[in-house]
Formats: C-alpha cells, structure tokens, sequence
C-alpha cells in the first residue's frame, strides 16, 4: 500500500501540473481529467494514508473513534466518486465534441466544464452526508450498519460505483466512435491556403486523438480495478445474517482489503496511462522537468 500511495502522489501531482499548462488549459476534457486528478491525490492523503496506517502500522484510530471513522469515510466516498464522475463527464464531453450538431457542441466548453465539476462536488458532498448517519462501529470494525440500510446502501453502492459508470462510459463511448466514423465518412479532406493554419488544425486534431486514447485506456482501468469493491459490498450484506466461521470472516475480510487496494491501485496507474497514450503529455512531462527541475 505504501507504493501505491507513493506511486498515487507523484503521478496526481504531474498529471494537474501537465494539465494546467496552455496546451491543454483550453480542453474541456483535459479539465475533467484534471479534477479528476485532484479528487485521487486527496483520496491518496486522507483515506488511503490513514488505511496505510491502521493495516501497516497498526494504528487503529478508525475503530477507536466514531467521528474519525465517519469523516474518514465520507471523505473516501466523495473523492472516488468526484474522480469517477469526473472521467465519466470527459466522456460525455468528447461524446458533444465528435458531434456534427453545432448545438451539442457547444456543450463541450470550458465554461460548462467548470460549472460542472463544481456542482458534482457539491452534489458528492451533500449525497454522502448519510455516512454520518447510518455508519457505526460494532466489534471495533468501522462500517455501515446492519439491517435494511446495509442492503439499501451495498445495491446504492453497486449502481453508483460499478453498473452506472460503466453504461454510461460505454454508451458514450460508441456514441462517440460512431460520431468519428461519420465524420471521416462524410467530410471530405481540404487543402488550406494557408500552410500555419493547416499546421495548427492538424495539431489541434493530434492532441484530441490522443485525448480520446487516453480516455478510453482511462475507462477501461476503471472498469477493471472499480467494480469487484461494490460486487463484494453487495455478497457482504447478502451474507450478514450467516454465521460464519473464523476462518470465513478472515477470507472476507481479505477479499475486502483487496478490492479497496484494487481501487487505489486503479488511481495509481492514471499517471502512467497518460503517459503512454499521448506524446503530447510526455512532451509537456519533459519540458517541465527541463525548465523547472533541471533548469535549462
């Protein structure tokens, strides 16, 4: 876990820093991820450090104190779901910018972008006020509590985290594919009088291309390291009333490690699938190590 959460630091860290620079301040897509960025590195800092320490060090003031153990998932929750929501709002986003309609495409702005991101914060926020509520400690473990709520919330949870992202990902996706296939189709290439501007439409055409490259391997690392936590929520509250044996309990209670350090690790590795899908983020990556670390 510390690897992950070193490794989720300094790769949230460069990926807001390359995507605050000109080249991609003016993407609407490119702030998405940005916002999504920011949500994992505050992720990182608060919930997974504090998990880092309870497991790793034994320092268990989670289980100790309900206030802690509340906030501290309240917080867990809304910086996942920001990240999450955020990547899933890139894709609509590219969904309106690949549109021939010129009035869905005014939807891909900046201006509604940072409306947006703002007002999911929010909206994350207010949602998981009901944390505070329903959560307890029983047995030392910090989790929410039995009965219909348990049920309610591990179904919310699977819908949130896992059936809804992903539909909506994949039906904005081909969406969005099929808008590229129509317009390769229908409009014709044109040669422009002007050679700079020629050169210009071709590198803004480049740097969406490889938006487009990152936000599909970003959709598929979520899909894969997102959705085992909420399907193991949902057995987890199927199984409440069964007694289980020492043995039994330990299992759980390893698979459920498992599938929160999947999430992180998810996180983890957005850094490195921008990096590998767009050379201009590791031209951007470069140039600022040269001018601001190395000082050439």
């Amino acid at each position: 876990m510390a690897l992950i959460w070193l490794m989720g630091n300094i790769g949230a860290i460069l990926t807001c820093v390359v995507f605050y620079q000109p080249v991609f301040r003016k993407s609407p897509c490119a702030m998405y991820f940005l916002a999504s960025s920011f949500a994992q590195f505050f992720t990182y800092n608060f919930a997974l450090f504090i998990r880092m320490l309870q497991y790793g060090y034994n320092v268990n003031v989670v289980n100790d104190l309900l206030w802690f153990c509340t906030l501290r998932y309240y917080l867990f929750y809304i910086g996942t779901a920001n990240s999450r929501y955020n990547i899933i709002m890139a894709s609509i986003d590219r969904y309106f910018a690949s549109s021939r309609n010129a009035l869905r495409r005014q939807w891909s702005s900046l201006k509604v972008a940072y409306r947006i991101i703002i007002s999911m914060a929010i909206f994350w926020c207010i949602i998981y006020i009901q944390v505070f509520i329903f959560y307890r400690i029983d047995d030392r473990v910090c989790r929410y509590q039995n009965g219909a709520y348990a049920t309610y919330f591990s179904i919310y949870i699977l819908i949130d985290t896992g059936v809804l992202p992903i539909l909506l990902m994949l039906v904005f996706g081909l969406l969005t594919v099929r808008n590229i296939h129509e317009t390769k189709r229908r409009v014709a290439p044109t040669i422009e009088r002007n050679n700079d501007r020629s050169c210009e439409n071709h590198q803004m055409s480049r740097k969406d291309a490889q938006l487009y490259k990152m936000l599909a391997n970003q959709v598929i690392i979520f899909i894969i390291f997102n959705f085992p936590n909420p399907c193991f929520l949902l057995y987890q509250s199927l199984t409440m009333y069964i007694v289980k044996s020492k043995l039994h309990a330990t299992i759980d209670l390893f698979v459920s490690n498992m599938t929160y350090a999947l999430i992180y690790l998810g996180f983890s590795l957005t850094f490195t699938n921008f990096a590998l899908s767009s050379e201009i983020f590791r031209r951007e990556l470069r140039r600022l190590v040269r001018t601001n670390i190395l000082r050439r």
